[in-house]
């Protein structure tokens, strides 16, 4: 391997375009990563953005990025669907595989990934990364030290709304980068709310309080088809789903992904205990203080993040550019990364349990920790 990580992109899709290509070709990462190829299977688009950004190779299909031998990792900027078919692909070639959230949809599916990789010395990382967040890492502190007193519930969860269909930047022209079809949000395998945008909130749920036991939920597709362009897109994953987690000791939490409507002022998570709330960055409704929080003050959420610097803070996405540079310090440096295989596989567990809860009327346990 040479100096810098060589780095495949999968999917030329909106997540590449708003944030690995922008961040990860800027001058300042030259010397520890490069974008060597990228791949979608719609060639013409794997081509214009290998042009825009200065990449050498672009390709149709993974096989063909994969065996042409020009990458040490790859990051999988495809529908969430494939992600576990991809990951394998990658395991076997020997590359190393950073997972856009989520990285599977199946507790199953993520303990032959993760059985693969450590068979044969891979490196997986799977966004998102919430625990790499100083303000995360404080709140955990705080409820140790017992700053809430006796915790008592918690809540998170987010709404699909019309988030997709709005990225103008890269689905409101006629070009192959900005005429991008969201239609695989909305149908299965992969599509929904839960493993698109709740996945944060439970990352840091999780992250925060430790790993569930069990999970009930009702889930139900309430949006049949949105509209796109003038063209309707079905929906047939749910998009609709409420779920109750249980932590032990009759300490619980209310996660949600829904179609639209989110509940009002809430921070990512928010926890409860007999003495106070966590709320965000606030305790009680006093800042919390924590290295960096100027700087999330400033320039948002990723502000603090430890990669994210420079341009970088002010650019779309930072949090997936900070994903995938834990990878590449881990594999040029053995530095490990919190953002692990093994707390991605608890959370898609939560959501694979939740489904299947709703199917049942049962509440299902949970067999995974981190």
């Amino acid at each position: 391997m040479s100096d810098y990580v060589r780095l495949g992109i999968v999917g030329a899709g909106s997540i590449a375009l708003r944030g690995h290509f922008p961040h990860l070709t800027l001058e300042d990462v030259r010397d520890r990563v490069r974008i060597t190829a990228v791949c979608d299977p719609v060639l013409e688009r794997a081509q214009a953005a290998a042009a825009k950004y200065g990449v050498p190779a672009a390709y149709a299909t993974m096989e063909e990025l994969l065996a042409a031998g020009e990458v040490d990792a790859v990051s999988l900027c495809s529908p969430i669907g494939v992600h576990y078919e991809q990951g394998m692909l990658a395991v076997a070639h020997g590359v190393h595989v950073h997972f856009n959230k989520s990285m599977t949809t199946t507790v199953d599916e993520a303990d032959r990934l993760i059985d693969a990789a450590r068979a044969r010395g891979v490196k997986l990382v799977s966004s998102p990364g919430e625990m790499l967040r100083p303000r995360h890492q404080k709140i955990k502190q705080l409820i140790a030290e017992g700053a809430l007193g006796r915790l008592t519930w918690a809540v998170t969860g987010s709404a699909f709304g019309t988030y997709h269909e709005d990225e103008t930047s890269v689905r409101a022209g006629d070009d192959p980068l900005t005429n991008i079809n969201p239609a695989w949000y909305f149908r299965k395998p992969g599509g929904g709310p839960l493993y698109d945008m709740t996945v944060y909130g439970l990352h840091a749920m999780t992250g925060i309080l430790g790993p569930a036991k069990r999970v009930t939920a009702f889930s139900g597709v309430r949006v049949h088809e949105r509209e796109f362009r003038g063209q309707m897109l079905p929906t047939d994953m749910d998009d609709n789903t409420l779920m109750v987690l249980d932590f032990g000791d009759s300490f619980f939490a209310f996660v949600y992904g829904v179609a639209a409507g989110g509940l009002p002022q809430m921070g990512r998570p928010l926890i409860f205990g007999t003495g106070g709330v966590i709320n965000g960055a606030a305790i009680n409704g006093a800042a919390i203080d924590y290295e960096g929080a100027h700087l999330d003050a400033e320039y948002g959420l990723n502000g603090s993040l430890p990669h994210v610097t420079g341009a970088h803070r002010t650019m779309e996405e930072a949090h997936v550019y900070e994903d995938v540079m834990q990878l590449v310090d881990w594999i040029l440096d053995d530095t490990p990364t919190v953002a692990t295989a093994e707390h991605a596989r608890h959370v898609v567990e939560i959501f694979d349990a939740a489904y299947r809860s709703a199917v049942s009327g049962q509440a299902q346990p949970l067999r995974t920790d981190f």
